[in-house]
């Protein structure tokens, strides 16, 4: 075959970066596209949504777990339209994500079609990488380019728009390659500079109580078992970011848990105050996790290590800064502290601090676990998953109620990406279809979708889909029938003047089952550890419907509601 159209260009390609799922939504320009995925012998799963928002979700927490690039497919117009919200969370997340939506033909623009826009222009400021293809010879290149963005530097979001006569036309197969790197991130890591290692090295080893506070790059690097092993060497604390949770174990000894307004507590936030030193790493050091600025608190020496040359040194002014991959950054970084030391690594009475530490926050935690009050407490849910979910089950936590809890309370005893949520944007509808994109991705694990029902308003839709391809997730709403974190925010800096934050409450264990999911509604928090644990062993889908305290009355863990 010396010819291919560009649909099948566009299948092929794919093929070559080793895609194994696509999560999409069908549409009239997408027909020839569609058509190419019917007839062509690929080897990858489309997985149809009822949204293309859903869609970006999927593709986003698929590539999370598998470090594959998250593909994500809609139409014109509004598909275009839709699919934005996941797009830009990928892209703000660091995460490897490809969106394709096909567009009206190149011969029709300017004539006013039906669902025509600048699909150019509206990604541009979303994503990393972004193109439109004008000619069907591009369409291989393009797919190569959007790849390579994707996966290099700092991970992100990219877009290719394929207009529709362009997926029909031909062009010459001998076009198709690709270098297979290019389907995972982060690819062709970057090292740091030999200079700034030691720069940082000297800085760090000057302190006595260095700390380190770690975002989502680290995890996204891989790099977990490296930090583990620095820190050791160092006798210092691990404290994270939200979406750096998972890159120590919560059991590990120098462990301190989420720090920053969302999730964090007196007692995490006493050890970063502790530091003569804090070392940022893989992360943005922003409004959150320094609860605007505070903690560290000005004048504390700051190292900051990131593959982002723009964020180190952003927010805080440094002492010593490191661009590069978190891995790398962290063995050259290893290799230059242990030869100071000589290979003898410090001590002190850190970790038994640390369980000190450790101990007092789970003690104020489970006496509120414990509680037997109605409507039921967060805390008692919270409980009720961690007795249930296995060891190497994955969280997916929509914001309002569940991010800050699980964030602050849960323990994920491995390191890794075992929660999930979206902290760029904080969109509400992200846990639901963002579990079936964890659920393809980590088709070994069992994965646990918590969502207000505020949040489960937005994406229903999509119980449908985990029905249809009978994925054994199980979901928790926690109905307090209202959106919560504004209330909150009402309650706590504008006198508790309420308004339009309430809505009716539905019966969520009946609108699943009427989707075909297994389903409970527990208002006794006697119930609650029984029917948990019976919704997790399920071999189905299946949900849970609490009705929980509403957030503005609980002690929930933030310090500031405005991030």
């Amino acid at each position: 075959m010396t010819e291919v159209t560009g649909a099948e260009a566009a299948v092929r390609m794919l093929q070559l970066h080793d895609v194994r799922h696509i999560f999409g939504l069908c549409g009239d320009t997408s027909l020839p596209f569609y058509d190419a995925l019917a007839r062509l012998d690929h080897g990858m799963t489309h997985v149809l949504t009822r949204d293309e928002r859903s869609a970006a979700y999927m593709a986003d927490a698929y590539a999370r777990v598998t470090g594959r690039v998250g593909v994500c497919e809609g139409p014109s117009g509004g598909g275009a339209t839709y699919i934005l919200p996941g797009v830009v969370e990928a892209n703000e997340s660091s995460v490897a994500l490809l969106s394709i939506t096909s567009d009206v033909p190149v011969t029709a623009r300017g004539r006013y079609p039906l669902t025509a826009l600048d699909q150019k222009a509206l990604f541009a400021p979303l994503t990393k990488w972004n193109a439109v293809a004008d000619h069907v010879s591009q369409i291989p290149m393009l797919l190569r380019t959007a790849f390579r963005a994707a996966t290099t530097g700092r991970p992100g979001a990219t877009h290719i728009g394929l207009p529709y006569d362009l997926q029909k036309q031909s062009l010459d197969a001998a076009d198709l390659w690709a270098n297979g790197a290019h389907g995972h991130f982060p690819a062709f890591r970057t090292g740091p500079d030999p200079d700034a290692v030691e720069a940082c090295a000297e800085t760090i080893l000057a302190a006595r109580r260095p700390a380190f506070i770690c975002g989502g790059g680290v995890v996204i690097s891989g790099a977990c078992a490296e930090l583990a092993a620095l820190a050791q060497l160092l006798d210092a604390p691990v404290a994270s970011t939200v979406s750096g949770h998972g890159v120590i174990a919560d059991d590990h000894p120098l462990a301190v848990g989420v720090v920053g307004a969302n999730g964090g507590t007196d007692a995490t936030r006493d050890v970063i105050a502790a530091a003569d030193l804090v070392i940022f790493l893989g992360c943005r050091a922003g409004s959150t996790t320094t609860e605007h600025g505070t903690t560290p608190a000005r004048g504390v020496p700051i190292v900051h290590i990131d593959i982002d040359p723009m964020v180190v040194g952003a927010n805080y002014p440094i002492v010593a800064g490191m661009v590069g991959d978190a891995r790398l950054c962290l063995v050259a970084l290893h290799r230059a502290i242990a030869a100071r030391l000589e290979g003898q690594a410090r001590s002190s009475d850190m970790a038994a601090r640390l369980a000190t530490m450790r101990t007092a926050k789970r003690a104020g935690f489970e006496t509120l676990a414990a509680s037997t009050d109605r409507p039921i407490r967060p805390e008692r849910v919270l409980a009720a998953i961690q007795k249930a979910l296995p060891r190497e089950g994955i969280v997916v936590a929509d914001p309002g109620t569940p991010c800050p809890y699980f964030s602050g309370y849960f323990d994920f005893n491995s390191s890794g990406r075992r929660f999930i949520t979206n902290r760029a944007h904080g969109a509400l509808g992200f846990s639901l279809p963002a579990a079936i994109g964890a659920a393809h991705g980590a088709p070994d694990a069992k994965v646990v979708a918590v969502m207000g029902d505020g949040s489960f308003g937005f994406a229903v839709g999509e119980l449908e889909t985990v029905k249809r391809l009978n994925l054994p997730i199980t979901f928790v709403v926690f109905s307090n029938a209202a959106y919560g974190w504004i209330k909150a925010s009402q309650k706590s800096s504008y006198d508790a003047r309420y308004f339009s934050v309430d809505f009716t409450r539905s019966d969520h264990a009946r609108i699943a089952d009427a989707f075909g999911l297994k389903s409970w509604t527990v208002h006794d928090p006697a119930d609650l550890d029984a029917v948990m644990a019976a919704a997790i062993a399920h071999d189905g889908p299946s949900l849970v419907d609490v009705i929980a305290q509403p957030l503005e009355e609980s002690a929930v863990p933030v310090s500031r509601w405005m991030g």
